[in-house]
């Protein structure tokens, strides 16, 4: 009986340890992974190899190059043909609906147009009872086009038989504001995330994002950024419905987080002020 009990006891515990490792432990250990690979090593070196064989093609690729880089900051940045219309040269907001049905652009430099505006906004995230979190974000507009956006996502999760686990992660968003008219705006950026804890990492980052104001004083947002971290990804996905009140804006919506291999899907509040 004896070697059964122990065989017992040494399942349970085993079983425990695997009930008792939460999401966040799992998503900095799937963040933490590195491939040890030497292929990228043995295919630069048949890459050399062979390089001689493409010498002939090189004008050409270099002519669909120009004309692809042509193409894709028409698409990027503008078109020739865009400025003539009004978006073009549209001004920062204030804050949206200031004095009209206007969001965060406006054709007309008047009371309601500024150089720059920072928004500052606070958002609660929660999955569970045991799982939560908080945004703290920054977001700038300046020089009508451009952005900068700093977003800090501090995640708790409480394991009541084996401690809590809290997780961070920042991220650094340079932003273009690409369509730019007084009812719907929408940005790409490129940036930074850093994930602290055991993960310890940097990695490159792009992000979408895009508002319509369909109705005073309702805006509909969605964002969508992720991140190269080590051999996996940091998605993060937020649709928000905003209610506009002068200065502030009060949110509420869903957000889906991927950190490596572990999803969360998370309901998020928050409030924010522009000046």
């Amino acid at each position: 009986m004896k070697p059964i009990t122990l065989l017992l006891l040494a399942y349970f515990m085993v079983s425990n340890h695997g009930f008792s490792q939460g999401k966040l432990e799992k998503a900095e250990k799937s963040l933490s992974k590195k491939e040890e690979s030497n292929r990228s090593y043995n295919n630069s070196r048949s890459r050399l190899r062979t390089s001689n064989n493409y010498d002939d093609t090189y004008l050409f690729g270099d002519l669909l190059i120009e004309i692809g880089a042509i193409i894709t900051y028409g698409i990027i940045f503008e078109a020739p043909g865009e400025a003539e219309y009004a978006a073009s040269t549209a001004s920062i907001t204030k804050y949206p609906y200031l004095h009209s049905k206007k969001g965060n652009y406006s054709y007309d430099w008047g009371e309601d147009a500024a150089l720059f505006r920072t928004t500052l906004s606070t958002r609660t995230v929660v999955e569970n009872a045991k799982l939560y979190g908080n945004h703290l974000n920054a977001d700038f507009r300046f020089f009508k086009r451009i952005g900068f956006e700093a977003d800090y996502l501090q995640l708790w999760e409480d394991n009541t038989f084996f401690g809590d686990n809290s997780l961070a992660v920042y991220i650094f968003l340079a932003k273009y504001h690409r369509i730019r008219t007084e009812r719907f705006d929408m940005y790409w950026g490129l940036g930074a995330t850093y994930v602290d804890g055991e993960v310890d990492e940097l990695g490159f980052t792009y992000g979408l994002g895009a508002e319509l104001f369909f109705a005073k004083p309702l805006s509909l947002e969605a964002n969508f950024n992720q991140a190269f971290i080590n051999d996996t990804t940091v998605n993060k996905f937020n649709t928000l419905l905003n209610y506009h009140y002068k200065r502030y804006t009060f949110s509420g919506g869903y957000e889906h987080l991927k950190l490596g291999s572990v999803d969360f899907s998370t309901f998020s509040a928050g409030v924010g002020v522009s000046f």
